[in-house]
C-alpha cells in the first residue's frame, strides 16, 4: 500500500543548476545516488541509492513539484520559485537549504523607457511563470498578458514576441549579452526541500528527513 514503510520512498530531484549544490546536501543527509547516477550517458529517470528504502528520480525542476504534490513522491527537492508558482495545497515546504541561490526578475530591452513618468494598464511579457508574473503586475494595476515559453526567454522582446520578460537571474551575464536589463525583482530564490503533507503524516520516514535536513540547515547558518 502506497504511503506505507513497506513501500520505498520515492524523492525527486530536478535536472539543471540546483542538481550539483542539491548532491552534497542529500548525501549529509543519508541520501546518496547509485555510481549509474553519475553517468552522463545514462538516460535513467530513476535510481536506486544507498539507502534501501529510497529511491530518486531526476526530472524537471516544474515536474518535482508535480510529482510531490501528488504523492507520486513523498519529497525532494525544489527552487522556490518553482513552489510559488504552483502553490499546490498538498505541498508542505519546511527547509530552506541555502543553496541554488538567485531571483526571479523582470528585465526589457536596455533603453526601453515605456512605463516611465507614465502609466501603462497592459503588458505582453514571455515567461514561464506566468501565475507569479500576473500576480506581480497586478499588484501594480497592470494587466500582463503572458506568453508561455520554456526557454530561450531572451530572445522574445527582440523577436516581437513580447515587450519584457520574467526569468531566473543569477548574474545577470545573459540579460546583458541579449542586450536587456533586469528592471525589478520579483522574488528572491533558493533551492527547498518538499515533502507530500499527506505523507508527512502518514510515514514517520518523511518526518524524520526532514528533522535530517532542519539539523543540516541549522548548522549551515550557526
Amino acid at each position: 500500500m502506497p504511503g506505507t514503510t513497506d513501500t520505498p520512498l520515492t524523492f525527486a530531484i530536478p535536472k539543471g543548476r540546483i542538481l550539483d549544490e542539491a548532491l552534497p546536501v542529500m548525501a549529509r543527509a543519508g541520501i546518496v545516488p547509485e555510481d549509474a547516477f553519475h553517468d552522463k550517458k545514462n538516460r535513467s529517470l530513476t535510481f536506486a541509492t544507498t539507502r534501501p528504502d529510497m529511491r530518486l528520480i531526476r526530472v524537471r525542476a516544474f515536474d518535482v513539484a508535480t510529482f510531490v504534490a501528488h504523492g507520486a513522491a513523498q519529497a525532494g527537492i525544489v527552487g522556490s520559485d518553482v513552489v510559488e508558482e504552483f502553490a499546490y495545497s498538498d505541498l508542505y515546504a519546511p527547509v530552506d537549504l541555502d543553496i541554488g541561490h538567485c531571483r526571479l526578475s523582470v528585465a526589457r530591452p536596455k533603453g526601453d523607457l515605456s512605463g516611465n513618468g507614465g502609466h501603462i494598464s497592459h503588458i505582453r511579457v514571455a515567461t514561464k511563470y506566468p501565475n507569479l508574473t500576473r500576480r506581480f503586475f497586478e499588484d501594480q494595476g497592470i494587466q500582463a498578458e503572458c506568453v508561455k515559453l520554456n526557454g530561450a526567454m531572451e530572445l522574445a522582446p527582440s523577436l516581437g514576441l513580447a515587450g519584457q520578460i520574467v526569468d531566473l537571474v543569477s548574474t545577470g551575464t545573459t540579460l546583458r549579452e541579449n542586450g536587456l536589463e533586469e528592471v525589478h525583482e520579483i522574488l528572491p530564490v533558493s533551492a527547498r526541500l518538499i515533502v507530500n503533507r499527506a505523507a508527512l503524516k502518514t510515514d514517520p520516514r518523511v518526518g524524520k528527513l526532514v528533522e535530517s535536513f532542519r539539523l543540516l540547515a541549522a548548522g549551515a547558518t550557526a
